[in-house]
């Protein structure tokens, strides 16, 4: 399992606070200082499920600089989107959590990050 988190976050914080409460094992991945590149926000969109606009912070300043919220959210605009969220990380909805079984959701709420963990797989026995 992997966590995409701001440290400056709040939610994310909150939910690597509760990844340890649960004892998860979990890699961090700090993405503003790692930024993801196109290949891995797609990959990550499709485990998500999701569209890169659906995962844009839109009210952050680089969103506003960049007109987003005037981008057209259709098909043939994806690679723009992706191409923007991998240029601005800072505008990816954080947290991120990848899960073992190859899901992964956005985690701003307890239940998500439950949800993430009830998709891990378990150790083997020894």
């Amino acid at each position: 399992m992997e966590i995409w988190i701001n440290p400056a976050c709040s939610k994310c914080r909150g939910a690597v606070k509760l990844l340890d409460a649960e004892g998860a094992e979990y890699t961090v991945r700090r993405y503003l200082e790692d930024p993801p590149n196109e290949e891995e926000l797609r990959t990550v969109l499709a485990r998500l499920g999701l569209e890169p606009w659906d995962i844009t912070r839109t009210q952050e300043a680089e969103a506003r600089e960049l007109g987003l919220k005037e981008w057209p959210r259709q098909p043939g605009e994806r690679d723009r989107w992706i191409t923007a969220l991998a240029e601005h990380p800072r505008l990816i909805q954080r947290p991120i959590i990848t899960a073992d079984d190859g899901s992964a959701v956005v985690a701003r709420t307890d239940d998500a990050v439950r949800e993430a963990l009830s998709r891990q797989v378990p150790p083997a026995a020894h």
